[in-house]
């Protein structure tokens, strides 16, 4: 009766394919897992919009929208490329860590390019992996590193927002709990979370040389000098994101920045979270919720108006900037194919 126990240890000619299928399949599991709790939180989220926006004055929301005065509109586009000037030095750090030496000019565009419009189309590590890999394979760099680059770019984001997470709960506790009716001790708790991951990373990192496997992928991470630099440019690049729309708010909130900054990062990494493209939906709720005690005319008018300046402008800009680096591209080709018959052909 051995060969019916539950606990027989597994044949020796088991296929190693065989003995990998739990793990794929949990897996999976859990990758279904995820999915289904992002969908729940769009889901959610669209419900929670459509309840705050179905008692909104279409005409005062038009009044709303075209009240911004020229300042407000012409920070709100400086701010705009602060940030996307930034994001050019994230890829910078990327490719330092990872010896790759090209042009700047190549470098901006293709940051530029990728983040535009994967913050508009959503799933960054395809859409802006496939834009970043379209520029950089010019240059000779492989989708292995195209797809290192887009990692570690990604690390420099979630650092540089962990740090003003942090920060901006640790030091705008109270002022949170007033606005968003949360429990002062939460916050500072989330505050000292989010901090203490930053330093134990930076701990980490500083220790020796550290890499992971995905897949068997190996990735080197950077040590502790380019991380520092990448915490820093992230919080720079995220506090200039949370400037457009905070400039754009109707006057009178009496929200500091540095509290409105903590509402910010939650509403963007909630927005993360739902795999929405842009955070769409999901973003506007949690900021309306947020700012619930604020007219919501004036507000949801801020949000289209941050739309326009963070996510359309730049995307149609980056499509432009993409038709036109092609077109060049072609041209170039077709130039290089006449040359060899210009020389070939020429009379002795």
């Amino acid at each position: 009766m051995n060969d019916l126990s539950p606990s027989r240890a597994t044949p020796p000619d088991m296929s190693s394919a065989e003995a990998l299928q739990p793990k794929e399949r949990r897996s999976r599991r859990f990758a279904w897992i995820g999915m289904a709790a992002s969908v729940v939180l769009f889901a959610a989220s669209i419900v929670v919009l459509w309840h705050i926006v179905s008692g909104i004055d279409i005409g005062e929301l038009k009044a709303a929208f075209t009240a911004a005065s020229a300042r407000q509109i012409g920070l709100a586009v400086l701010f705009t490329a602060v940030s996307y000037g930034l994001l050019t030095c994230y890829d910078s750090i990327a490719l330092r860590q990872l010896k790759l030496h090209i042009p700047y000019r190549t470098t901006a565009l293709a940051s530029f390019t990728s983040y535009a419009v994967s913050f508009t189309l959503g799933f960054p590590l395809l859409t802006a992996g496939t834009v970043r890999y379209w520029i950089y394979s010019t240059k000779k760099v492989s989708a292995g590193r195209v797809a290192s680059l887009t990692v570690i770019a990604g690390v420099t984001f979630w650092l540089g927002m962990a740090l003003v997470f942090g920060w901006s709960m640790l030091s705008q506790a109270e002022a949170l709990s007033n606005l968003v009716y949360t429990n002062l001790r939460l916050n500072q708790l989330i505050g000292l979370g989010a901090a203490g991951a930053v330093i134990a990373y930076l701990a980490w990192v500083s220790v020796k040389r550290r890499a992971v496997k995905i897949q068997g992928w190996r990735l080197d991470l950077p040590g502790f000098r380019l991380s520092t630099a990448q915490m820093l440019i992230g919080a720079a690049d995220v506090c200039a994101g949370a400037g457009v729309l905070f400039v754009l708010l109707p006057g009178g909130h009496n929200i500091g920045f540095e509290t409105f900054v903590a509402v910010y990062i939650f509403a963007v990494m909630l927005g993360v979270a739902s795999h929405a493209p842009g955070g769409l939906g999901v973003f506007e709720a949690t900021i309306l919720l947020a700012l619930s005690r604020y007219p919501r005319e004036p507000v949801l008018g801020a949000l289209l108006l941050y739309r326009l300046c963070y996510y359309l402008i730049p995307f149609v800009a980056a499509l432009s900037l993409l038709g036109a680096y092609e077109v060049r591209n072609r041209i170039r080709a077709s130039r290089g194919a006449f040359k060899p018959c210009e020389s070939e052909c020429a009379p002795e």
